[in-house]
């Protein structure tokens, strides 16, 4: 083991003793330009007890950093608060070198495990309100099933106020800095927000109950400590409240313009949009397919009131940037959108009318009409585009006063 991975203190017994993975850069499609970290987390109770572990490849470094609290042997329980293997990959390993009492996982967590893992040891359940002595002190358990897996459970220590929130109120984030009071307030507000976006977002219905839940508990709270990214320790009611305005998807005054072109003519005709949507006065961002990350798409949409989608047509079909952006927008399920689909074709033009099918799939409220244009937009046909532009901020502005 490298000796010189060390713990970092979270609390009176609660130790960080996670990895950091500064070369990452995909995460399912979701772009981390600032690497990620994986958490994991020591409790120096009576019962020595490890919550979750790390990927794989960085085993040794988060055992490194447990010895350097105390010897891995005398880890007694290790609790899985989930499954997905940036925090079991090594499990096996670490549990078959400490062979600690109890290994505990949520019911849904027990099954993943056994189908993700060679699982050769016997996980005890824990469910929603069940407790867990420690000795001197006690853990409870709240099952977050779906936030972002079946198997997710929050785990809290009462004695010390410390959440262990798996992946809510996380972030994809590569520092040397283990609290949120050491890193600049827009990068983490940035992190946050691209996190949620791209993973938390489809269950958003199931953040509010979750939360409504937390503030009914009593729990109180010290440190959150996520599975990824900082822990927080003094901004705990700031990620907890940007959590409920996320998931309640109030439109806003913004537009998130996508687009990919061969020839620039869907180009200038993204760019007469915008102009009607800023004269308008609707903030815009504008997005070539061929610049920006899909990743990117969603975190602007985080706080966006319309989605406009414009792609030439290749072989029959929209361009390949704007079908997968499409396909991976869908898939989060963003709500409340307003907008609509336009592009230039040579001899076919298919590719509004599958946007507009996705658009539709998605509950995209349709502003207007589609634009479709052979080859170069014209004067006429770009003052349309403008049109358009005005239209959807006039609708965008009477959506954001009644939602």
């Amino acid at each position: 083991m490298g000796e010189f991975y060390k713990a970092v203190r979270v609390s009176d017994h609660v130790y960080w003793v996670g990895a950091i993975d500064w070369t990452i850069r995909d995460f399912h499609g979701y772009l981390t330009r600032r690497g990620s970290t994986y958490n994991a987390y020591l409790i120096t109770a009576d019962k020595i007890t490890l919550i979750d572990a790390v990927k794989k490849p960085f085993r040794e470094e988060m055992l490194s950093r447990v010895a350097s609290v105390v010897d891995p042997g005398k880890i007694k329980y290790v609790i899985s608060n989930h499954s997905e293997m940036d925090h079991s990959g090594c499990l096996p390993e670490v549990i078959e070198l400490i062979n600690p009492e109890k290994v505990m996982a949520s019911p849904m967590g027990s099954k993943t495990l056994k189908e993700l893992l060679p699982v050769e040891w016997e996980i005890t359940v824990v469910k929603d309100g069940d407790h867990l002595n420690l000795g001197n002190m006690k853990l409870s358990f709240m099952e977050t099933r779906m936030l972002h897996w079946p198997d997710s459970m929050f785990t809290y220590l009462a004695e010390e106020h410390v959440l262990f929130s798996q992946d809510a109120f996380g972030m994809h984030l590569a520092t040397s800095e283990r609290f949120d009071d050491e890193i600049e307030d827009a990068i983490l507000l940035y992190e946050a927000a691209t996190y949620y976006a791209n993973i938390i977002l489809p269950y958003s219905s199931l953040v509010l109950k979750l939360l409504d839940r937390v503030a009914s508990s009593g729990m109180e709270f010290r440190a959150i400590a996520p599975d990824h990214g900082p822990v927080w320790r003094k901004n705990m009611k700031g990620i907890i409240e940007l959590y409920g305005q996320w998931a309640v998807q109030k439109p806003a005054l913004k537009t998130v313009i996508v687009y990919a072109t061969m020839w620039h003519s869907t180009e200038l005709m993204a760019s007469a949009i915008a102009e009607g949507l800023a004269q308008g006065g609707i903030a815009v961002k504008l997005m070539s397919m061929d610049e920006f990350h899909r990743s990117d798409v969603v975190y602007e949409l985080l706080e966006a009131g319309a989605l406009v989608v414009g792609s030439s047509t290749l072989n029959n079909n929209m361009l390949p940037h704007i079908a997968d952006v499409l396909t991976y927008i869908r898939g989060l399920r963003p709500a409340n959108l307003i907008g609509q689909a336009f592009g230039s074709y040579g001899w076919s033009g298919e590719a509004v009318g599958q946007i507009l099918k996705v658009l539709s799939e998605m509950k995209v409220e349709l502003v207007g009409d589609a634009l479709s244009v052979r080859h170069r937009p014209d004067g006429e046909v770009l003052k349309k585009c403008f049109s358009l532009g005005t239209l959807i901020a006039e609708k965008l502005r009477e959506k954001v006063t009644t939602v």
